[in-house]
């Protein structure tokens, strides 16, 4: 798998804001097939930081009806990244 692939988007949510401005943690979306290296890896690539901890997640896909027809949304895999130290950060809305 090629390290470009690995991370999807990142995700912002309440939790994800605090852990970000509290314990200097990031919160990615990552492919279902990636693990813990390849995840340190991407994101030390791309962003240019150094990552002290990946712990990593799988979210179930949640049943879903429309009428009479019922299916699951897809099972995806999200990803909590720990910058090495306070001076690190990454910033996804720069200027706002």
């Amino acid at each position: 798998m090629r390290l470009q692939d690995v991370i999807r988007r990142p995700l912002i949510t309440e939790k994800s804001t605090e852990l970000r401005d509290s314990r200097n943690i990031v919160a990615f979306e990552v492919d279902r097939r990636a693990n813990k290296l390849e995840i340190r890896r991407a994101v030390e690539m791309q962003f240019k930081v150094k990552v002290a901890d990946v712990r990593v997640a799988r979210m179930h896909g949640k049943l879903r009806r429309q009428g009479r027809t019922s299916g699951l949304t897809p099972e995806w895999k999200k990803a909590y990244v720990r910058l090495a130290d306070e001076a690190q950060k990454i910033e996804f809305f720069e200027g706002v």
